[in-house]
């Protein structure tokens, strides 16, 4: 693929022929105790595999299926335990925004600014996540093209932000399905930004619960090899410790046990294709 930039991240650096990073953790902050004992478990394989690592977790998830589903702490309570997480590991940490209004506040703790693959053509959010100063990571929407997505990246830089992560989380594909276009990898990555794949979120179903999303967790690790064969910078991965458990995305995500084996193929492949790049 064609090469594209680094973006600093503290002592991180993403893109531009550094090795594979990592963005993973549990979809929602479910407690304080549970998202410091889950970055504390991912820092410590990440570490011993000498392989960069930003925690994620949501304060708010504001796009559940049903009105009854659990969204999380908001944003005041979710950013002290995101501050917390970073105190104690040292890791970067990365969350989402829904509204300007909290752009502010989150990038007064966080490192990464993600906007949700549902918002990714709002302008005005945009263009506050990017004057902000943080780096931005836009989730490509299920609906947007890979070709579309420079009009997100233009909007961000229009601030003079160039601190630009690029994800792909899969496409709609008829009802309650998504399929991940392999051509948009390379797409993506033409803009010249740091290319991340979303591989637990393009294994969601989404609504095929019924009343929340289901998921194809069988498919992480193919989907996930596939990406790192086809040159992407980063893998992101929504990891939880009990995921039949979890309260929100468990039914997609991959089980805490499982992380260290996976990554450690994906290394293995890492190290054989980033030359190539």
């Amino acid at each position: 693929m064609l090469a594209n930039r680094s973006i600093s991240l503290g002592s991180l650096s993403l893109g531009g022929g550094a090795p594979l990073f990592l963005i993973a953790g549990p979809c929602v902050i479910e407690s304080d105790e549970h998202v410091l004992r889950m970055a504390d478990a991912i820092s410590k394989i990440t570490r011993r595999l000498k392989l960069p690592l930003i925690f994620k977790s949501s304060f708010d998830k504001a796009n559940r299926t049903s009105l009854q589903s659990y969204r999380g702490p908001g944003l005041e309570k979710g950013l002290e335990a995101l501050r917390r997480v970073k105190q104690e590991t040292g890791v970067p940490v990365l969350t989402d925004v829904h509204e300007v209004s909290q752009v502010e506040a989150v990038a007064g703790v966080c490192d990464v600014i993600q906007i949700p693959a549902f918002l990714s053509r709002q302008t005005d959010l945009l263009v506050a996540a990017g004057r902000s100063g943080a780096t931005v990571n836009i989730k490509k929407g299920q609906f947007v093209s890979p070709q579309e997505v420079r009009h997100g990246i233009e909007k961000i830089r229009s601030t003079g932000n160039e601190r630009i992560l690029v994800t792909e989380r899969g496409s709609s594909f008829g009802y309650n399905n998504l399929v991940v276009d392999m051509r948009s990898l390379p797409i993506l990555r033409g803009f010249g930004y740091p290319v991340v794949l979303d591989v637990t979120h393009s294994v969601q179903l989404p609504g095929g619960a019924g009343t929340a999303s289901g998921g194809q967790p069988e498919f992480i690790e193919p989907l996930a090899r596939a990406g790192v064969g086809a040159g992407v910078d980063g893998i992101f991965l929504e990891v939880h410790d009990n995921p039949a458990a979890a309260l929100s995305d468990g039914a997609n995500a991959l089980p805490l046990s499982q992380l260290a084996r996976l990554l450690e193929r994906l290394l293995e492949m890492d190290r054989v294709v980033r030359p190539w790049l």
